[in-house]
């Protein structure tokens, strides 16, 4: 008999009633990605903008992965996983995720319990509305490294706008700044009454600034069908 040896760490699974309707789709699957798992570590993102994200790494030829919000280390080891593959294909050196946390330790529990190097990742403490954040994750970043930078933090407006403030300075020409869970924002994709809200006013706003002038959305790259982060995927124009 087929034995599960590391423990059944699988979400619950997800059956398509095709007499429903896709929000009763949407719903379901938004409640299975809060129990789904990589390298036994939670990771709190849709397979789906998992994949959309492989594909921004190949085409922006990211080194390095900011991220902002860490949760419990998952995605940090699968983004650092991510970019081991580009090491291996001669496309970059240097593979490095740089995962910030208001509350890191259960990030670097994560991480520590599925790889104890913990090579290639660097969790640290910090807020997203501290001025002084982008400076610090600066000195971890190498010189010449081209990054992308993933906004993940609280999904409310005033850490929206600072993420956006802050850490769009990190994007190279070409390169991309994806600003996650703006589904909080759109009433038909809201799973619970007391989820957060003022990542797509937030956005908005930002784009409507010199800085924002800088970025394109990039609706196209909601490749799946389902994402959590409508108007979420940013690029930076070439001149």
């Amino acid at each position: 008999m087929w034995r599960m040896t590391r423990g059944e760490r699988l979400p619950p699974p997800v059956h398509a009633d095709l007499t429903d309707t896709v929000r009763d789709l949407w719903l379901a699957r938004v409640a299975q990605h809060e129990f789904d798992w990589y390298a036994g570590v939670r990771l709190l993102k849709f397979p789906e903008d998992l994949r959309a994200y492989e594909h921004l790494l190949w085409l922006s030829n990211a080194s390095v992965v900011i991220e902002i919000g860490a949760r419990f280390g998952g995605s940090a080891l699968w983004f650092r996983d991510r970019l081991r593959t580009l090491q291996s294909y001669g496309l970059i050196d240097r593979p490095l995720v740089v995962s910030i946390d208001i509350e890191p330790e259960l990030a670097r529990e994560g991480v520590l319990a599925a790889d104890p190097t913990s090579d290639g990742i660097e969790v640290i403490g910090g807020d997203v509305t501290d001025p002084e954040l982008p400076d610090r994750v600066a000195t971890l970043v190498p010189d010449g490294a081209r990054c992308l930078v993933i906004e993940d933090s609280a999904h409310i407006y005033d850490t929206t706008l600072a993420a956006l403030k802050g850490f769009t300075r990190f994007v190279p020409p070409g390169g991309f700044f994806v600003v996650e869970d703006g589904c909080v924002d759109v009433d038909e994709l809201r799973l619970k009454e007391d989820w957060p809200r003022g990542v797509l006013p937030a956005l908005h706003d930002w784009l409507s600034t010199e800085q924002g002038a800088a970025f394109v959305v990039r609706d196209d790259l909601e490749l799946y069908g389902l994402s959590c982060h409508p108007n979420g995927f940013l690029q930076r124009r070439y001149a």
